[in-house]
């Protein structure tokens, strides 16, 4: 079983390339359809909406609402989250400060009359930067986290692949297994490896290709 610490990253690498279509969803609707070619999906009607603090930050919805997770898990009935916290705020979201220079610089800037305390908005602003600093070994390390919390509860193969049973205990340990279908569940696999067959499954090369153009990682 996938050790209780792991559930929370993994629920957020999930919602983190929810719109790879590779990964298991919350909605039927959000299933990719079966396509010949590893070709990106067209975007979905029912796709979530970016607010205006996303479009001002240059970030996605998906990326905003993995925002928004970080910072609720240390938030104020006010909806601020105490200074004291960014630190750890960061590292829940995957990006973890350098340095106590860099913790003092960001702190003026979130937090300039020293109150305290820190708005959403202003969370937002360094945590979206900080994304989008992130160095292409950062990224790599992301992405082998990522495939890991996959494959780490398979039993090891000359070649580690999501398979369609790694889908499945996914779904099983994430509390989803009712809500998705095998035949969705297959159609995930196809989309990802460009309908090389389910049997064929998802190696790491495919799976990150997925996330970049879904545009997780630029």
């Amino acid at each position: 079983m996938m050790p209780a610490r792991l559930v929370p990253d993994l629920r957020r690498v999930h919602g983190k390339i929810r719109e790879s279509n590779l990964i298991i969803t919350t909605s039927v609707d959000h299933a990719p359809k079966r396509r010949p070619t590893a070709v990106p999906p067209p975007p979905s009607d029912k796709a979530p909406r970016r607010t205006k603090l996303a479009k001002e930050n240059n970030i996605s919805a998906t990326t905003e609402s993995e925002i928004r997770e970080a910072f609720q898990l240390f938030s104020t009935p006010d909806n601020t989250i105490p200074s004291s916290s960014l630190r750890r705020a960061l590292t829940a979201l995957g990006v973890p400060l350098t340095s106590g220079t860099e913790l003092r610089e960001l702190l003026d800037t979130v937090d300039p009359g020293s109150s305290g305390s820190i708005k959403y908005e202003h969370f937002v602003a360094v945590a979206a930067l900080k994304l989008q600093n992130r160095s292409e070994e950062d990224i790599s390390g992301e992405v082998e986290a990522a495939f890991r919390l996959f494959v780490n509860g398979d039993r090891g193969g000359a070649e580690e692949k999501i398979t369609l049973g790694t889908l499945r205990r996914v779904a099983k340990e994430l509390k989803m297994d009712g809500e998705v279908s095998e035949g969705m569940l297959k159609d995930m696999i196809l989309e990802a490896n460009g309908g090389e067959g389910v049997g064929a499954g998802v190696g790491k090369g495919d799976f990150e290709g997925v996330m970049r153009r879904a545009g997780v990682f630029r």
